[in-house]
C-alpha cells in the first residue's frame, strides 16, 4: 500500500488578484480582526511572502496592530503631558516648544505618519528659523513623545533617529565683574539693589529672591533660609512651591558686607508682616517679571553689559568666586543649590562651618578687588 501523502500545511491568510492584475494579501489578526497589506504585490507569490512574515510575526509576538498608530500626535502629546505628573514649570516650557517648534509641523498628522525624513525636514528647516538650543530641546521632546508611542506599541520604532540632534551646545554664557554687578545694582536702584547683589554673591536664582520673606533672614548668623520658589509662567501666573531642586532648599551664608545691605533693605522696602516678601514693586505689588525685565534692560544698557546677559547669569559670579575660595565641590553645590548623584560627591558633606567659610572668602575677595579699584581711581585724580 502506498504512504499517505503528507498534508500540505495550510497557508497563512489569503490572496487575490485584483482587477489591475496585482495582487492583495490579507489575513486574521491574533484579536480576531481581518487585516489588509498595506500595499499590493506584481505576483502571488510576493503577497504569500509577505504574508508568511506576518505569520511569522505574529508566532513570536512581534506582531503590531498596522492601525494603531492611527492617533492624532497633538492629542496624544497633549495627553502624554498630563500623565507625565510634570512641574508647571515644566509644562509650560514643553506647551512652547510644541506650541512654537513642533505642532505647526506635526500637530495634524498620525503618530504612524511621522517618518525619519520627516523629522530630518522638520530639523533642517527648524534650524534655519531659530537657534540650536531651542531646536535640540524640541527635538528631544518630540523624540521622547515618539518613544513613550513606541511603548505603548503605537509605532514599531522611534522615527528620531538623527544621532546627537538632541545634544545641546550652547555658547559659554557672559559672567559679570565684581565691579559691573556692583554698578547694575546702582543703576537698578535702592528698591532692586539687594536683589541684584543676592542674585551674584549668594548666586540666588530669581525665583527663589521672588520668594524670600522675613523670616527667611537670620540677620545674627547673616544667611537667608531658602525653602520655597516662586517661578512665573508665561502666562503671568506665579507657582510657588519647592525649589528647582531638592537642593534648593538650603541656608545660604552671606559675606559680611551684603549685612548692611540686608538691614537696610529690610528698613525700607520689605513687606513689615513677619512673612512678609522681601522684594515688592513700588505699588506693593509682587515681584513681577515683566516690569523688573523692563528695569534690568534699562539698566544693563547703562552699565555697558551685553544685550544677551541675563540676571540669571549674575549667579556665575557667585559661583566663581565661590569656586576661587578653594571649597569643595560638594559646598559649591550646597551653596548653588545643586542636586548630582555623581559617585565621588557621596562621601563629601558640606556644613555650616564650611558654608561660612566660603562666605567670609568671597567678602574678603570682593573687599580687596574693591579696594584695588578705588586706589587706582585715587591715583588717577591725583
Amino acid at each position: 500500500m502506498a504512504g499517505r501523502k503528507p498534508q500540505r500545511r495550510r497557508e497563512f491568510g489569503t490572496t487575490r488578484k485584483l482587477p489591475s492584475g496585482r495582487w492583495q494579501a490579507r489575513y486574521v489578526g491574533p484579536d480576531g480582526q481581518r487585516y489588509t497589506a498595506p500595499e499590493t504585490f506584481e505576483t502571488r507569490s510576493d503577497a504569500q511572502d509577505w504574508l508568511n512574515l506576518t505569520r511569522a510575526d505574529i508566532e513570536r509576538n512581534h506582531w503590531r496592530d498596522p492601525d494603531a498608530g492611527a492617533v492624532n500626535f497633538e492629542k496624544y502629546t497633549l495627553r502624554w503631558l498630563e500623565e507625565r505628573g510634570l512641574a508647571p514649570t515644566t509644562v509650560d516650557r514643553y506647551e512652547g516648544l510644541l506650541r512654537l517648534h513642533i505642532l505647526p509641523t506635526f500637530g495634524g498628522k498620525d503618530l504612524d505618519e511621522i517618518t525619519p525624513p520627516s523629522v530630518r525636514t522638520w530639523r533642517a528647516e527648524r534650524l534655519k528659523a531659530t537657534g540650536a538650543t531651542t531646536v535640540a530641546k524640541s527635538y528631544r521632546l518630540l523624540k521622547a513623545v515618539l518613544q513613550t508611542a513606541v511603548d505603548d506599541d503605537l509605532l514599531r520604532t522611534n522615527p528620531c533617529r538623527i544621532k546627537g540632534a538632541g545634544k545641546e551646545e550652547a555658547d559659554e554664557r557672559p559672567t559679570a565683574t565684581i565691579e559691573q554687578v556692583f554698578d547694575l545694582a546702582d543703576a537698578m536702584g535702592p528698591r532692586w539693589r539687594l536683589m541684584v547683589l543676592l542674585g551674584a554673591f549668594a548666586s540666588l536664582r530669581p525665583e527663589e529672591l521672588a520668594e524670600l520673606r522675613r523670616h527667611s533672614v537670620d540677620l545674627d548668623e547673616c544667611s537667608l533660609r531658602v525653602t520655597q520658589a516662586s517661578p512665573e509662567l508665561t502666562n503671568g501666573r506665579r507657582v510657588t512651591g519647592d525649589p528647582k531642586t531638592r537642593a534648593g532648599r538650603r541656608t545660604v551664608y552671606l559675606p559680611d558686607f551684603l549685612l548692611p545691605e540686608l538691614r537696610r533693605h529690610l528698613q525700607w522696602f520689605a513687606e513689615k508682616e513677619p512673612d512678609g516678601l522681601l522684594f515688592v514693586g513700588e505699588k506693593g505689588a509682587p515681584f513681577r517679571r515683566s516690569t523688573f525685565g523692563r528695569k534690568w534692560r534699562k539698566a544693563r544698557s547703562k552699565v555697558g553689559m551685553p544685550g544677551h546677559f541675563r540676571f540669571y547669569d549674575l549667579r556665575h559670579t557667585g559661583n566663581n568666586l565661590a569656586a576661587d575660595t578653594g571649597a569643595k565641590l560638594k559646598d559649591l553645590m550646597v551653596r548653588a543649590g545643586q542636586s548630582s548623584e555623581r559617585a565621588q560627591l557621596i562621601y563629601q558633606h558640606s556644613t555650616a562651618k564650611h558654608q561660612r567659610k566660603l562666605a567670609r572668602g568671597i567678602d574678603a575677595e570682593v573687599r580687596i578687588q574693591r579696594r584695588e579699584v578705588a586706589e587706582a581711581e585715587r591715583a588717577s585724580e591725583a
